[in-house]
């Protein structure tokens, strides 16, 4: 196989984390979202009454028939020329609309800039990514909801740097998991009801808009070509102002870094000589290529792959965000895609399999009450010098399942209000 044999495309071959869980940020989507784009601003030109109904039929179809037949690569290739796929697409899109209605072929893309089309094409794969990922952060938050339930009262040994340090529970300690997911897929939620579309045209002024349809009309189409996508109605432009994007990068890297604990944990807990938790099992997963014995915590191990990259792709978006320069980014805008694509691809392979894990990881209670032991009465030297008594105070464990109590009771009703 050779580079120009086409065999080289991201398939996911070195993010094992991502497959079969990111095709909403694929290449194919992407090119697919540019086209829903371009035919969304006809539509809110039709909505406006600008163009005829005729117009947003002809532009619908020629869209519908360009996502059929479109070469992903040959776009890419020729996107070369212009630094963005958007130059290429809008002549094709005019020329497949134009075989059915040639009027119609002078309304794609009217008055827009490649900078408006690609961003809004972002918001929309983003907007995708994040309803995905929050039904499996609710799989997620059930699973260890169970999980703490069942374990509310299997007393374990706490570690601090390390060591062993005092009890706790199993059923406290994947409380803690689901309180740092239920917040972080609160974070992802509001970051992405707030996603805007983009439309500023040329400068970011909206002159060509203006000179096309007067200020008063041009004033109302982004909020028109917003509500077309399904996306927020921007306050401005923000082709510098990137603020949007950074802020769904950070509300992803909570949601990573909140499943990373859980990974990490669950990881450690498994290992042969702590032995208190395990994954759940699948054919061929988790076996070594040259240790049979081995049961490796593999979805641990991809959410955690996932999990250490986020922060750095988010510095990415934030860099980029800080050297958007003048009206339009030269380098900096187009550093995004790539970087706020990665992260959405783990973050969608690690929530579906943190989902996985949660609804399958299994507790031992009986390695939990050995480990325990290992430590023997030092293990509550803490509440012995505290009380200033030898022997251990009957509740060693604290207000432990008092929290758990009050996590899953805010599950519960976080659960009844999603159901109504």
């Amino acid at each position: 196989m050779t580079p120009d044999s086409g065999g080289f495309a991201d398939v996911g071959l070195l993010t094992p984390v991502a497959v079969g869980h990111d095709a909403v940020v694929s290449d194919a989507a992407v090119a697919a979202a540019l086209i829903e784009v371009e035919a969304a601003l006809v539509r809110a030109a039709v909505a406006l009454g600008l163009a005829p109904g005729s117009v947003g039929v002809a532009v619908e179809r020629g869209a519908d028939e360009l996502r059929r037949t479109l070469d992903v690569a040959a776009l890419a290739a020729e996107a070369v020329g212009g630094g963005n796929p958007v130059i290429p697409l809008v002549a094709l899109l005019r020329t497949t609309v134009s075989d059915l209605d040639t009027d119609a072929a002078g309304w794609v893309h009217r008055g827009a800039t490649s900078q408006d089309v690609v961003d809004s094409a972002l918001a929309l794969l983003v907007a995708r990514a994040c309803s995905a990922v929050s039904v499996d952060l609710g799989r997620v938050i059930a699973g260890l909801a169970a999980l703490a339930a069942e374990h509310r009262d299997t007393v374990a040994v706490a570690r601090t740097l390390g060591q062993h340090a005092t009890p706790t529970t199993w059923g406290f300690r994947i409380a803690g998991w689901i309180a740092a997911v239920r917040a972080a897929r609160t974070e992802l939620r509001q970051a992405c009801e707030a996603l805007p579309a983009q439309l500023g045209g040329a400068s970011g002024t909206l002159a060509s808009f203006t000179a096309l349809y007067g200020a008063e009309t041009a004033a109302r189409l982004p909020s028109a070509f917003a509500h077309e996508l399904g996306l927020a109605a921007p306050e401005l432009p923000w082709h510098v102002a990137r603020r949007p994007l950074t802020r769904v990068g950070d509300a992803f890297t909570a949601v990573l870094d909140a499943l990373g604990v859980i990974a990490t944990d669950v990881a450690l807990a498994s290992r042969t000589e702590v032995g208190e938790a395990a994954e759940p099992a699948a054919p061929g997963r988790g076996g070594s290529s040259a240790m049979p014995h081995k049961r490796n915590p593999v979805l641990s191990v991809l959410i955690r792959s996932a999990a250490l990259r986020a922060p750095g792709l988010a510095a990415d978006l934030h860099r980029a965000a800080a050297l958007a320069a003048d009206e339009r980014p030269d380098g900096a805008w187009h550093s995004e895609w790539p970087a706020l694509r990665e992260l959405l691809r783990g973050a969608l392979g690690a929530a579906a399999a943190a989902a996985e894990l949660a609804e399958g990881l299994t507790i031992d209670a009986g390695r939990a009450t050995a480990n325990l032991a290992l430590t023997g009465g030092d293990v509550v030297s803490e509440q012995a010098k505290l009380t200033g008594s030898a022997g251990a105070p009957a509740d060693y464990t604290g207000l432990a399942g008092r929290y758990v109590d009050e996590v899953l009771a805010a599950v519960r009703q976080e659960r009844q209000q999603e159901e109504q």
